[in-house]
């Protein structure tokens, strides 16, 4: 399986989050080519600021794999990780994050700034963008689109 299956698994993730009322954010981790754990966007349901995707699946793979450490594993989220995702994603080592849509006010791997440049961390994750940025952008785009009607 590649990138793109992957990613698509995000999307449906993100499209699940939508339906609960949530903006449409959807992660998985996969290791050895098998998913580890999934996560979407919790925060207005779970009146937890920080029950982003990326947080969430965290949680749920350290739980499965009883280690705050997610080596040799990646991320893909359906939109740029903020500075508090991408910190807790250095903390717990993943190996590579691979997003979907740019995020140009919050996104912190490019898209309003880049906390990996930062020399000080002990650990920094390869990281790629773009990948079906344009289903992702649009799910997104449509669900404010929705609010605001």
């Amino acid at each position: 399986m590649n990138d793109e299956y992957w990613m698509r698994h995000a999307l449906k993730l993100a499209e699940k989050a939508e339906s609960l009322g949530e903006v449409p954010v959807g992660a998985v981790i996969v290791k050895d080519n098998a998913i580890i754990a999934e996560g979407w966007n919790q925060p207005i349901l779970s009146n937890d600021a920080t029950a982003h995707a990326e947080i969430m699946v965290l949680r749920s793979a350290g739980e499965i794999l009883k280690n705050y450490r997610i080596t040799d594993a990646d991320l893909f989220v359906t939109l740029e990780p903020c500075s508090m995702c991408v910190g807790a994603l250095i903390h717990a080592r993943v190996k590579r994050v691979v997003f979907a849509a740019s995020e140009p006010r919050t996104g912190a791997l490019g898209g309003a700034f880049n906390l990996l440049e930062a020399n000080e961390h002990n650990h920094v994750f390869e990281y790629e963008s773009g990948l079906l940025a344009d289903e992702s952008r649009e799910m997104i785009q449509t669900f404010f689109k929705k609010r605001r009607a």
